[in-house]
């Protein structure tokens, strides 16, 4: 279990830049392709009625203008996530998946 920080620089590292964004603003202008992602949920287990792990999930969302990107398979790749759907807006693919972290 990792801080988000020590998300943020993976993410980075997969994409080669920093396009990387935690829960943009609406009003920034983001540079493609890019990464952006925030808290979706958590899951916490118990032991003698008392949390015992809290570990974060994050929907993490790989925006491109190539279709073919070679991005979306490396977070793909990473361990504990799943792809969750794909679509597009404004002529820009989005791939999006669900990563604990």
């Amino acid at each position: 279990m990792g801080t988000r920080q020590e998300l943020q620089d993976l993410l980075a590292n997969l994409l080669g830049s920093d396009n990387v964004y935690f829960q943009p603003p609406p009003t920034l202008t983001m540079a493609y392709p890019c990464i952006v992602y925030k808290r979706d949920y958590a899951t916490v287990t118990h032991a003698d009625n008392k949390p015992y792990t809290n570990q974060l999930r994050y929907l993490v969302i790989v925006i491109d203008r190539d279709p073919d990107s070679d991005i979306p398979g490396k977070v793909a790749m990473l361990p504990k996530c799943t792809f969750d759907r794909f679509y597009t807006a404004e002529q820009l693919n989005h791939d999006v998946y669900k990563l604990f972290f």
